[in-house]
C-alpha cells in the first residue's frame, strides 16, 4: 500500500512540476518582454489553466501530510528554507498575475509584472534546490531528524536549482509556441533554440557536480542516465519546433521535468530521505509512510477525488484548445 501512494505523491508532484512549470516558465519569460501587449498576450496563453494547475500542488501537500506523516516532518525540517523560498515565490505569481491588469497606469504594471518575474524565479529555484537536496541527502542522525541547513549550501544543491530555472524557461517557451498565434511560430522556435544550449549546459554542470560529490553518487542509482535523457529530450524540443511541430516539443519539455521527478523517486528508491552520515538513519518509504489502516482509509476517501481533479484538467485543456486569437476577454 505505502508503494501505490508514494508512487501517487510522484505523479502529483510531477502533474504540479508540469502545469505549474509553464507558468513559471511564462513568468520568467516576461523578463525579456518588453512590450505591455505582449505580457499580456503571453499571460493570456496561460489564464484559463493557471489557477487549475496549482490544484496539483495543493493535491501532493496533502497526500505528503497524510501519507508520508514521518517525511513530512523531516523533508520539512530538513530542507525548509527551499520549500519556504519556493512557496512564496507561488504565492507571489498568484497574486501579481492576478493583480496585474487593475492598475491602468502602465508603470504600475510593470511593477506587477517584476513581481511576477521574480515569483517564477523564486519558485523555480526553490523547487530545484529541494529536488537536488533530496538527490543529495541529508545529515540525519541516529534518531533520524537532521539539525541546520548547511546541507542545502553545496555546489550540486546550487547546480540544480539553476538548472530547473532553466528548464521551466524552455518549457514555459515551448507551451507558448503551444499556445500563441501561429504567425510567431518562428520566433517561438528560435526562442526555445536560444533557450536549450543554456538548459543543456546547466544540466552539464549539475551533472559533473554530482559525480564529484561522493554524496550524490551513493544516494543515487545510475547518476548519468538523468542527463543523458535531459540532454535528449531539450534537443527533440528544439528539432520538433523546427519542423513546425509545437505539440511535440511541448510533450518533450514535459517528459524532462517528469523525468527528474522520477530520478529522485526511483534513484534512491526504497529511501525516501537519504541520510549522508550514518546509511542506518536512512528513511526508507515504509518508515515514512503512515499506518496501513490509515493508508486504506485514505484510499477510500481519495479514490472518488482523484478521477475529478484529472477529468476537471482534461476538460479545461479541451475547452481552452488551440491558439488564441486576441479576441477573448481577460482578466488580467
Amino acid at each position: 500500500m505505502e508503494l501505490a501512494w508514494y508512487a501517487v505523491l510522484g505523479v502529483s508532484f510531477a502533474a504540479y512540476l508540469v502545469l505549474g512549470g509553464f507558468d513559471y516558465g511564462v513568468g520568467l519569460l516576461l523578463a525579456g518582454t518588453r512590450d505591455e501587449r505582449d505580457r499580456r498576450a503571453a499571460l493570456t496563453a496561460v489564464g484559463p489553466f493557471f489557477l487549475g494547475n496549482e490544484v496539483w500542488l495543493v493535491a501532493t501537500v496533502g497526500i505528503l501530510f497524510g501519507a508520508f506523516p514521518r517525511l513530512e516532518g523531516e523533508l520539512l525540517a530538513g530542507y525548509y528554507p527551499a520549500v519556504v523560498a519556493a512557496v512564496a515565490g507561488v504565492v507571489l505569481v498568484t497574486v501579481a498575475v492576478q493583480l496585474r491588469g487593475r492598475p491602468e497606469r502602465l508603470a504600475t504594471r510593470a511593477r506587477w509584472d517584476r513581481a511576477v518575474i521574480a515569483g517564477s524565479v523564486l519558485a523555480a529555484l526553490g523547487w530545484g534546490a529541494l529536488l537536488g537536496g533530496l538527490l543529495q541527502g541529508l545529515p540525519l542522525d541516529a534518531a533520524g531528524h537532521v539539525a541546520g541547513i548547511g546541507h542545502l549550501a553545496t555546489p550540486f544543491v546550487a547546480a540544480t536549482a539553476i538548472t530547473l530555472v532553466t528548464l521551466v524557461a524552455v518549457h514555459g517557451a515551448a507551451f507558448l509556441a503551444l499556445r500563441m498565434p501561429a504567425d510567431q511560430l518562428p520566433e517561438r522556435a528560435a526562442l526555445v533554440r536560444r533557450l536549450v544550449p543554456a538548459a543543456l549546459g546547466a544540466v552539464a554542470l549539475a551533472t559533473v557536480l554530482g559525480l564529484l560529490s561522493a554524496d550524490v553518487r551513493a544516494a543515487v542509482r545510475w547518476p548519468i542516465l538523468l542527463p543523458l535523457l535531459l540532454i535528449v529530450l531539450a534537443l527533440g524540443a528544439a528539432r520538433a519546433l523546427s519542423g513546425s511541430r509545437p505539440g511535440w516539443a511541448f510533450v518533450a519539455t514535459s517528459g524532462a521535468l517528469v523525468a527528474v521527478v522520477l530520478a529522485v523517486g526511483l534513484g534512491r528508491y526504497p529511501a525516501a530521505l537519504v541520510s549522508t552520515t550514518d546509511p542506518a538513519a536512512t528513511l526508507t518509504v515504509p518508515e515514512a509512510a503512515a499506518a496501513p489502516s490509515t493508508l486504506g482509509l485514505l484510499t477510500w476517501v481519495a479514490a472518488p477525488f482523484v478521477p475529478v481533479l484529472i477529468g476537471f484538467q482534461a476538460m479545461c485543456w479541451w475547452v481552452f484548445r488551440g491558439r488564441i486569437d486576441g479576441k477573448a476577454p481577460v482578466y488580467w
